[in-house]
């Protein structure tokens, strides 16, 4: 095994020091509010398993810089409007803390749910589970 310099926690707990955190109650008052975009960062077989904020926008992590980038040829228009807040998520709030260190670090100003989807969930968030077919 390889004698790491940095863990994957001590990662995320460096980001942590540099962005914004957003807590669950607080995302839950302000669901719905037009100016703001929730980005849901998980796999899509996460999101297929476990449902979604309804009105969340799916970026997959592997993508999401890309997307983010006007000069991509993966730029998606959601992610250039003005006046909007996004925040990111992901399951535990591991991934979207990276991400979110990520974004900001190219200019653009973004937050994260802290404690992620999980606890979403857990404090009777609206989950919306996808359509099939």
């Amino acid at each position: 095994m390889p004698d790491l310099k940095m863990t994957a926690a001590e990662m995320v707990a460096d980001a942590r020091t540099r962005i914004e955190e957003i807590d669950t109650d607080t995302l839950l008052a302000r669901l719905g509010d037009p100016d703001l975009v929730i980005v849901d960062i998980r796999d899509v077989r996460e999101r297929a398993r476990t449902g979604f904020i309804p009105g969340s926008v799916h970026a997959p992590r592997g993508m999401l810089e890309f997307w983010v980038d006007p000069d991509s040829p993966y730029h998606r228009e959601v992610f250039a409007q003005e006046g909007k807040r996004y925040v990111l998520h992901c399951a535990s709030g591991w991934r979207s803390a990276l991400a979110a260190d990520t974004l900001r670090m190219m200019g653009f100003e973004v937050s994260h749910l802290r404690d992620g989807f999980t606890d979403w969930v857990a404090r009777g968030g609206p989950v919306e589970m996808p359509k099939d077919g």
